[in-house]
């Protein structure tokens, strides 16, 4: 096992590769593998090998492999449509069967022109490879529209997975990744220029209470790194609201590359311009019920959202609208 003084040595020696702040590795991790011998190259300066015994150490920010993401993804489609996979396989059965059925209709066509005899079969065997065509036609474009939906399907189950690998922070001690609040909250995530989080943030103002009670909680992103300084009244006579105003801003996105890259993607996916400053608003259960260019309708939200306490409580849970 790979002694304090090692690790501590190649901590060092990688302060250049990788962001340090306050002299503590941001985005790194390490963990337990087999042995292994590391071979790293910097800053011009010789090859410099160094083995550790049973830890591999990497950047965090590193997104996690497609195959691992694609697992869980499909696992999750299975469990949406499980009788998806059933009906593709019929529809290839079908194709393969209409296929068959056409290839010796055609022979037993090439065989009647060939054979003034068998003139009288040519009408028949015509009506025989139009309905095999047909049938082929049919069950390729079913399949084909079912496997798009399938593709679709994975795409946004894989976007969703990587949303929930997220981070954000709660306080300057505690950091939980978005999963973490499923099935607690609706998340509203805001990402633009901070004069944009700051007008959304006094537009939602009025809605606060009603908010809270629906678990909704926001998680602002200043797209240009200049997050404002909200306005949080520090009053005696209004210490309850500016609670509650902490409390529905209280999340911080942890890990900003990762963030930044993410919400990139949306806009990519969603044609939209890399500069338009956007929300996304999330169901309970993680996946995105809603998304736009602009400001948030706060207003839209409460009267859609049921509360997540009372009477309606859990009657409720899943009337957060269509998933998108």
């Amino acid at each position: 096992m790979a002694s304090v003084a090692q690790i501590a040595h190649f901590l060092t020696w990688a302060r250049p590769n990788f962001p340090f702040q306050n002299g503590v590795p941001q985005n790194f991790e390490c963990r337990r593998k087999g042995n292994v011998s590391l071979s790293i190259y910097g800053h011009g300066f010789r090859r410099r090998r160094i083995s550790l015994s049973n830890f591999v150490c990497s950047a965090a920010n590193k997104p996690s492999s497609s195959e691992d993401i694609s697992s869980t993804a499909k696992i999750r489609s299975e469990v949406l449509s499980p009788f998806r996979s059933v009906r593709m396989f019929f529809y290839l059965a079908f194709i393969a069967s209409g296929s068959l059925g056409g290839l010796i209709a055609i022979s037993q066509l090439i065989g009647a022109l060939a054979n003034p005899a068998r003139a009288a079969e040519v009408a028949d065997i015509l009506k025989g490879v139009g309905i095999d065509v047909g049938a082929v036609t049919t069950f390729s474009f079913l399949y084909t529209r079912e496997n798009k939906a399938k593709n679709a399907q994975l795409a946004r189950l894989a976007r969703e997975e990587s949303l929930s690998n997220l981070k954000v922070r709660i306080d300057e001690k505690k950091t939980i990744p978005v999963s973490s609040l499923r099935g607690i909250a609706r998340l509203v995530i805001l990402a633009g220029p901070g004069s944009f989080i700051e007008e959304s943030f006094k537009r939602s103002e009025p809605f606060t209470e009603k908010l809270l009670e629906r678990g909704v909680l926001v998680v602002p992103f200043a797209t240009d790194g200049e997050f404002p300084n909200l306005d949080f009244d520090e009053s005696q006579d209004t210490t309850t609201e500016t609670t509650s105003k902490r409390r529905l801003w209280q999340l911080v996105p942890f890990n900003v590359s990762q963030w930044s890259k993410w919400i990139d993607e949306q806009k990519r996916l969603a044609n939209v311009s890399s500069e338009s400053p956007v929300y996304m608003s999330l169901r309970m259960d993680g996946r995105v019920r809603g998304s736009g260019v602009g400001y948030p309708p706060w207003n839209a939200f409460v009267a859609q959202l049921p509360p997540i306490k009372g009477m309606w409580s859990g009657l409720l849970d899943g009337m957060d609208g269509r998933v998108l």
